[in-house]
């Protein structure tokens, strides 16, 4: 009988651990340039937000910023996927009337000026595929030095006057993109 209850023991104890490496998950590392979103109201318990944006932080480590998003070039806003702006009401782009809905949001960095464009392109990787033809709207805005180095590219939202405006920083650069209600 105490035989038998070690064989018992010992087979549970096996089909236990058969079951652990059936049900295990291969997880992803950490990738190199997280993906990260800001909103407008930026509260957590604000449910009522107007605008939203998904994008990829990459990372200067030791790299120039004209050398990641070079000047004159269409860029993702960010790493990996291209930016993913979301309007939950309608809003004004310099002289362009946005509906509500999901878009791609790319920039065109310059050294004084940056381009701004919200594009009806959808799920794209980079900016590898952008097509002048699907852009919903463009504005060009000043670029302004910020008194610190941010290591990370960050978007950030802050309320003005009339609207919005979607705030690009990397390194000492600084842009404010004026999204209008």
């Amino acid at each position: 009988m105490k035989t038998q209850s070690i064989i018992s023991t010992v087979a549970m104890a096996f089909v236990m651990l058969i079951s652990l490496n059936v049900n295990a998950q291969d997880f992803a590392p950490l990738d190199k340039s997280p993906m990260d979103g800001a909103s407008f109201p930026s509260h957590y318990k604000e449910s009522n937000k107007l605008i939203k944006v998904i994008y990829g932080r990459p990372q200067l480590k030791g790299r120039t910023l004209e050398k990641l998003a070079p000047n004159g070039d269409v860029w993702r806003t960010g790493a990996n996927e291209a930016a993913e702006l979301t309007l939950y009401t309608t809003m004004v782009l310099g002289d362009t009337k946005i509906q509500p809905g999901t878009y791609t949001f790319y920039v065109i960095p310059g050294e004084k000026e940056w381009t701004a464009i919200v594009s009806k392109d959808l799920n794209v990787w980079g900016s590898y595929f952008y097509n002048e033809d699907n852009d919903v709207a463009r504005i060009t805005v000043p670029v302004t030095k910020g008194k610190e180095s941010l290591e990370a590219f960050s978007i950030a939202f802050t309320e003005s006057k009339d609207g919005v405006h979607m705030n690009l920083g990397w390194d000492t650069v600084r842009v404010a993109v004026p999204f209008k209600k």
